[in-house]
């Protein structure tokens, strides 16, 4: 199946093997998770054994502080899916400017580019 893109190759740094490959990996990513939230719902403790026993209840706080990671995760895997499939995918959403290559390589679905991320960061 070839997926058609509508990437502007004037604004975009990435070549349509870039976009293929970044898919893929969005594609893999979204699997783990789902798969990941998969596990930590059916392998938790009940409420009533975390009450028996201390161990219990921490490894019910972790696996929902586990749960809700991945779920963050995989919601910022599907907004870069639809970003993929709507042809807006690359840009940043606060300034607009292309994220580069290499930014997205390592973290696929990002939102901002490197500048607007960090100063993001810096505002919390």
């Amino acid at each position: 199946m070839v997926d058609h893109q509508i990437i502007d190759v004037r604004t975009s740094t990435l070549s349509v093997e870039d976009l293929a490959a970044l898919r893929a990996n969005l594609r893999e990513q979204r699997l783990f998770r789902q798969e990941q939230l998969q596990q930590l719902s059916s392998a938790a403790p009940t409420r009533a054994d975390a009450f028996l026993d201390r161990r219990a209840a921490a490894q019910i706080e972790v696996r929902v502080k586990l749960a809700a990671s991945a779920r963050m995760v995989l919601a910022d895997v599907e907004a870069a899916l639809t970003r993929l499939d709507q042809g807006c995918y690359g840009n940043c959403d606060l300034c607009r400017k292309p994220i580069t290559r290499e930014r997205l390589m390592i973290v696929p679905q990002a939102r901002h580019c490197t500048r607007c991320q960090q100063v993001r960061e810096a505002g919390r």
